[in-house]
């Protein structure tokens, strides 16, 4: 990479070539350009991501009131189950960054199909669950039996086909951490594009396809995964990525394999605990009502895609701070991570000034019933509240995890989460009689207090010392 500074002058040139993924070495050079370079496509692979929850939405929301809240339950369990996808990428991104970094290119590719078999492992299992089981696991979270009984096609659905969202996840991770960010971000809009062209004519029927309702939502998003999945994989095997396999690649490495295991074991503890606890949240909310449950799951759908710039940046830093780890530069990965921190909280800063004005105006784009609105415009308001504290915690968390060290995010959500934040909900909206807003608040306090906690333990810099 050339050593001049990132001039906002020449934002349209970097900004064609962050796209085109023509640079991948993030160990030298301007900062702040390798920064732009990562963080614009993970961005927008971010936001395509998001528009997949975005679109089902507007759509389900003239279905039925049943159809938002059966997709606010079954992505609770979802994204419960996924922690395991979502630890394994975060050790995927980690341990290839780190091998980039050493241009050790042979063991990255290890190590990326490493990850692969294990994903289709444990996606597998899921899946066999997730066709059985479908009216249970509803019924678990609280579901009515009117809900229950319109939307556990749409939850068979999703968790039985939920190999294409634990790889689609995965092999992005292994495309982040070789510096390929572009190609991840090109992934997601190919998936992207083909739900928002499927989700109507599944759920409302179009010609010879009749209207599936809720469950149209489910297959449109599991066939626009799929085809993205199947891209993936062959830009892995013949495209234009750093990490290049060869049938020869494909064998069973137990060290390799290990090693991405016990990265991954942090990691998937890490979220576990995160999203358990949103699990219990969403329960929690089911004791108010469908129009409650619903106005939580537009805000909460709302609030994910206004943040995916954030975890654009953040895993932007993840991968910053793995590549110049294995280069031995962890002074250039320390003031990637500050500079990344405060891009992101200019950011964050500006959309939660939006959520503290507009915040009816942006729920009535979804629903019209006033309940919905009213409770969803308040959840927007008090999370918005923190959004500052926020921007350093996602990025420090994932500065953790890019340098391997996923014990330290993993203790610090077991506090916040399941020590402050539960208890706190609970007693505020069930015992002490605050209704919906002691949820809210308790998301607010917990956020922030992770935010500090990262900051003080990241100050210590023992993560530099990390080793994968």
């Amino acid at each position: 990479m050339s050593s001049s500074r990132f001039s906002f002058k020449n934002f349209f040139h970097y900004f064609k070539i962050a796209l085109s993924g023509k640079e991948s070495d993030f160990t030298q050079g301007s900062i702040r350009k390798a920064i732009f370079m990562l963080a614009i496509p993970m961005i927008l692979e971010m936001m395509m991501e998001s528009v997949f929850a975005l679109v089902d939405i507007i759509y389900l929301s003239r279905v039925s009131v049943n159809a938002v809240a059966t997709v606010g339950l079954t992505e609770s369990v979802i994204t419960l189950l996924y922690a395991v996808a979502i630890g394994l990428s975060m050790a995927a991104t980690a341990v290839i960054a780190r091998r980039v970094g050493e241009k050790n290119l042979k063991g990255a590719r290890e190590t990326a199909v490493q990850a692969i078999m294990i994903g289709v492992v444990v996606s597998v299992a899921i899946g066999i669950a997730g066709i059985i089981y479908p009216r249970e696991i509803l019924e678990f979270m609280g579901g009515e039996p009117d809900l229950i009984a319109e939307g556990s096609g749409y939850t068979q659905i999703m968790i039985g086909g939920n190999t294409t969202i634990f790889l689609l996840f995965l092999i992005n991770a292994i495309f982040r951490g070789a510096g390929d960010a572009s190609i991840a971000m090109w992934a997601l809009v190919l998936s992207n594009g083909l739900n928002i062209i499927l989700d109507p004519i599944f759920i409302f029927g179009f010609g010879p396809v009749p209207a599936y309702g809720v469950e149209g939502a489910a297959i449109a998003t599991t066939i626009g995964r799929g085809v993205a999945v199947l891209f993936q994989l062959w830009i892995l095997f013949f495209g234009w990525s750093r990490i290049r396999l060869q049938v020869s690649d494909w064998i069973l490495r137990g060290k390799v394999m290990w090693n991405l295991v016990k990265v991954s074991l942090g990691g998937i503890g890490q979220f576990l605990i995160g999203t358990s606890s949103w699990v219990v949240l969403m329960r929690i909310m089911s004791e108010f009502g469908s129009e409650v449950l619903a106005g939580y799951t537009i805000s909460i759908r709302v609030m994910m895609f206004t943040m995916m710039p954030s975890w654009g940046m953040s895993n932007a830093a993840a991968t910053l701070v793995g590549q110049n780890l294995g280069a031995n530069q962890p002074e250039r990965a320390e003031q990637s991570v500050w500079k990344t921190g405060k891009y992101n909280a200019y950011f964050m800063l500006t959309v939660s000034l939006v959520y503290l004005l507009c915040a009816p105006y942006i729920i009535g784009w979804f629903s019209e019933n006033p309940d919905v609105v009213k409770y969803g415009s308040l959840s927007l308001q008090v999370v918005a509240a923190g959004y500052i504290f926020y921007a350093y915690g996602m990025v420090v968390t994932q500065a953790f995890n890019g340098a391997g060290d996923t014990k330290t995010p993993t203790v610090i959500n077991f506090f916040c989460f399941w020590l402050f934040q539960l208890p706190f909900a609970y007693l505020a909206a069930l015992v002490l009689n605050w209704g919906p807003v002691g949820v809210y608040v308790g998301i607010t306090l917990a956020e922030t207090l992770i935010a500090v906690m990262a900051l003080i333990w990241f100050k210590k810099g023992k993560w530099k010392t990390v080793k994968v």
